[in-house]
């Protein structure tokens, strides 16, 4: 069955991408811009095969579709800003195939103007063609939340911007085959900057709310009972929770443009949550010190290493950060998690707990970084001499919360 959309990238948008189209029935070629997070299980696996999905590693099969959709992950370079490597030679590797009245759309986070300024003159170059005459391109920001059950490809609006009111209809076209409905902006720049906003407003608000766990922990109030009651305002409120840090591939973007304009709102939130794991272990040694211990030699085991719950993801997950200042300080470290088999740190590997409850028991702390459904949190609490609970998934009373 000839394939009718090439996904390139098959990381965290571009999976996510190609298992909607199979779910509605369009054959769909993947293709790899190289290493990229993100994996298939073998039942869902076979599902997409059966489904009409297959992988390419030849580029000429990309010349075959008549839409293409670039989506590799873009993480933050050594300049702090996001890195468009993988994205440029998806590019180039398109161009070189791409055919006439192909619908090319990017999907990769990425700075407003990119796909005028970047990829659209990798892929006239490397075609020969005008977009927006011989070819049509725009943009649309990837909305994909890992394990929400709620929102699906179906009924998540998506939002396109394309080159020409032309090439917006053609990749309206082709999404509107996936959702329920399509956000049509003025342009590829407009819907760039909706993927800025986007994650920028879970950056700042969730830095908000830690800035406030912080500050709830130093006035004596509790701030999962503060959340809880605020969340019951009906109008000009929505509820974040604090945590350890902030996880997960959306990189938050404080340079917007060629001119490097600064978003100070976001440069303070980045600021904020990147003290989260440096608090946890405060608090952490904290805890152990008022109950007779010292963190150096301590027996510290950390419940939860991805970055969200119920999935095996470990992008960015503050864990990492949480684990190597134990470390530092001299605490022995150990971990549980249900979905992670195997975890180094500083290419160190980390001794698994495999008897839970056991495990629970023997360590002088308990830290729960990351709330699985797995975990009954009444129970552990039982078992442990100290847990302190990041996530305020515990029962009060029945743990130190954040």
């Amino acid at each position: 069955m000839p394939a009718d959309l090439a996904v390139i990238g098959l990381g965290p948008y571009g999976l996510p991408l190609a298992k909607a189209a199979i779910a509605v029935g369009i054959p769909t070629l993947g293709y790899r811009t190289g290493p990229e997070p993100g994996s298939l299980s073998p039942a869902e696996l076979r599902r997409m095969l059966s489904g009409g999905f297959r992988h390419a590693t030849n580029p000429a099969e990309l010349g075959r579709v008549r839409t293409a959709v670039i989506c590799p992950p873009t993480p933050r370079g050594t300049d702090g800003g996001l890195d468009l490597s993988q994205v440029e030679t998806a590019a180039r590797t398109l161009a070189a195939q791409l055919r006439q009245h192909t619908t090319v759309i990017l999907e990769s986070p990425v700075p407003p103007g990119t796909t005028e300024n970047v990829l659209r003159p990798l892929l006239e170059e490397g075609s020969g063609m005008r977009a927006g005459r011989d070819f049509h391109l725009a943009y649309s920001p990837s909305r994909v939340d890992p394990g929400n059950r709620h929102f699906t490809p179906a009924n998540t609006p998506k939002v396109i911007g394309g080159l020409t009111p032309a090439c917006t209809e053609s990749a309206a076209a082709f999404y509107g085959r996936l959702t329920d409905k399509v956000v049509r902006a003025r342009g590829p720049r407009e819907a760039e900057t909706v993927q800025v906003l986007e994650t920028n407003f879970r950056h700042v608000n969730i830095a908000l709310v830690n800035e406030m766990a912080v500050l709830c922990h130093d006035l004596g109030v509790d701030i999962w009972d503060v959340i809880r009651c605020a969340e019951t305002k009906p109008f000009g409120f929505e509820a974040f929770r604090p945590g350890p840090g902030v996880g997960g591939h959306a990189v938050p973007q404080d340079l917007t443009g060629p001119a490097g304009r600064t978003l100070r709102m976001v440069e303070l939130a980045e600021q904020v949550n990147s003290q989260m794991p440096r608090y946890v272990v405060q608090r952490a040694a904290a805890l152990l010190n008022e109950h007779g211990k010292s963190v150096r030699a301590a027996r510290v085991l950390l419940l939860g290493v991805t970055y969200k719950p119920d999935l095996a993801d470990q992008q960015s997950t503050p864990a990492q950060e949480v684990a190597i200042r134990l470390l530092e300080l001299g605490a022995s470290i150990s971990y549980h998690d249900p979905y992670v088999a195997s975890w180094s740190i500083l290419d160190r590997p980390v001794p698994r707990a495999d008897a839970l409850y056991e495990a629970v028991a023997e360590a002088d702390l308990t830290i729960l970084l990351q709330q699985h459904r797995t975990y009954d949190l009444q129970g552990l609490s039982v078992k442990a001499q100290l847990l302190l609970d990041t996530r305020g998934a515990a029962p009060t009373g029945a743990a130190h919360r954040l």
